[in-house]
């Protein structure tokens, strides 16, 4: 399907209550489907992330509005900037990359993503980083079509597996 032309895509302005309602209006469906775990988001994060967003300067996301549709949210990119000790520079980290049921396959996540590359590059990032559920195959093929690769040092040692632990809080 070819590429929604009728898009602004944007950096969201933690701030502005229109982008906070897009923002939680996706995490959540992005949530509830099957590549996000398939359940809501809790009552918590619900009403607090926004003000915890707006007080970490290392997060960041994009969002995607269809014009043709009176600004319906359709797509966003939750991102995260570390550090790479190896090249001593910074790192992004996409954490969640969302785009709406009706306007999957249109390449709008390729063109929010363009929008976060260039973000990392004026925040003098060395890479971006993602991590992507194996039975994920479309998104796997996005991320391969533009240029991400599984991460390894020596070819040897394999690459890399990401793991979690939760805590107790």
């Amino acid at each position: 399907m070819p590429a929604t032309t009728n898009l602004l895509i944007c950096r969201a302005d933690y701030q502005d209550d229109a982008h906070m309602r897009a923002l939680l209006a996706l995490l959540d469906a992005y949530a509830q489907d099957t590549a996000g775990g398939a359940e809501p988001l809790s009552d918590y994060a619900r009403a607090n992330l926004p003000q915890a967003l707006r007080t970490r300067p290392a997060l960041f996301s994009v969002l995607a509005f269809d014009q043709a549709q009176a600004g319906l949210p359709v797509g966003l990119v939750n991102c995260v900037e570390g550090f790479s000790t190896f090249a001593c520079k910074p790192l992004v980290n996409v954490h969640d990359v969302v785009v709406a049921a009706s306007h999957r396959g249109q390449r709008v996540a390729a063109q929010m993503l363009a929008l976060v590359e260039r973000i990392a590059v004026e925040r003098g990032a060395c890479k971006l980083t993602l991590e992507v559920l194996s039975g994920n195959t479309s998104a796997t093929k996005l991320y391969r079509r533009l240029d991400f690769d599984n991460y390894q040092l020596e070819p040897s040692m394999g690459h890399a597996l990401f793991m979690q632990k939760w805590l107790a809080t």
